[in-house]
C-alpha cells in the first residue's frame, strides 16, 4: 500500500514486512510497482519529489529507497548525499536512456547500484528481500564462506579482502548460493529465488551467470561453486589444510 506523504515513523525492528521507499515524479509509475510488489508482501511507500522522500525516509526507516534519476526538487544525485550524511540504508538508482552521467555521480555519491527505468519486480524483489533478512540483527550482515564475503546491506563483494563488483542478478545468485552454502541447491530453486520466475527452461541463463560469477570471483577450477550434474549446484566450504 502506498503510504501518505505525512506518515508516522515506523519502528524498522517490529516491522514484519520489508519496506521499499520510491521517488518518481511518476505517480502512475509508482502506483503499478506498489501493487505489484504488495503482491510479494513488500509494502511501498512514494514521494514524487526528492525533497518529501527525504522527509520520509527518516519517517518511515524503510529498508530500501528507489529514487529515479528525473527526480526533482532534489536531485538524484544530492538525495544520496543527503542520505548518505545520516544513514546506511541502500539507494537504488533509477536510470533509463541518457542518464549515463547521473548514474556515474550518484554511484560515487554513495549510490548503492543502478536499476533499470520502468522498474521490474524480479529485478528490484530480491533486493529489497535481502535488505530486510539482513536487517534483524539490528546492523550490517555479513556473509562468510572461505575468502568469500558478502555485506548484504551495502551490496558489495569482497574476495580474500579486495572488492569485487559484482553486478545485480550476480549478487543475488551469490547471495542464494551462500545463504545454502554446502547444500545442493536445483535449478528450478535457483529460477524461483533469484530470477522470481516459474520457468524451469531457462536453466542455460544460470549457467552463463554461474560462469561469469565463478570468473569475477577467481574460482576457475570450480572449486567454491561446483556443478551437480542433472540437478544444479552448490556453493562449497573450503576445507582448511592438513596439518
Amino acid at each position: 500500500m502506498i503510504q501518505p506523504q505525512t506518515a508516522p515513523e515506523v519502528d524498522g525492528d517490529t516491522r514484519t514486512a520489508p519496506m521499499l521507499l520510491v521517488a518518481d515524479p511518476d505517480s502512475a509509475l509508482i502506483r503499478e510497482l506498489a501493487s505489484a510488489l504488495e503482491r510479494e508482501g513488500v509494502e511501498v511507500a512514494g514521494a514524487p519529489d526528492g525533497a518529501q522522500a527525504l522527509i520520509q525516509a527518516g519517517a518511515l526507516r524503510p529498508d530500501v529507497v528507489l529514487v529515479s534519476a528525473t527526480l526533482t526538487v532534489i536531485g538524484a544525485v544530492d538525495f544520496v548525499r543527503a542520505v548518505r550524511r545520516s544513514r546506511t540504508v541502500p539507494v537504488l538508482l533509477g536510470v533509463g536512456e541518457g542518464h549515463a552521467e547521473q548514474a556515474v555521480q550518484a554511484l560515487a555519491a554513495g549510490a548503492t547500484a543502478c536499476v533499470a527505468r520502468p522498474y521490474r519486480v524480479p529485478e528490484l524483489l530480491p533486493m529489497v528481500q535481502a535488505a530486510f533478512s539482513g536487517g534483524d540483527s539490528g546492523g550490517r550482515r555479513l556473509l562468510t564462506v572461505g575468502s568469500v564475503e558478502l555485506d548484504v546491506h551495502a551490496y558489495q563483494v569482497r574476495v580474500a579482502g579486495k572488492a569485487v563488483h559484482l553486478p545485480l542478478r550476480e549478487f543475488e545468485l551469490l547471495y542464494y548460493l551462500m545463504r545454502n552454502a554446502d547444500r545442493t541447491v536445483t535449478r528450478e530453486q535457483i529460477m524461483r529465488h533469484v530470477w522470481n520466475s516459474a520457468d524451469s527452461t531457462s536453466t542455460n541463463t544460470i549457467a552463463v551467470h554461474v560462469k561469469r560469477l565463478r570468473a569475477r570471483l577467481g574460482d576457475h577450477e570450480d572449486r567454491l561453486i561446483q556443478t551437480v550434474r542433472g540437478v544444479g549446484y552448490r556453493l562449497v566450504t573450503p576445507q582448511p589444510p592438513e596439518q
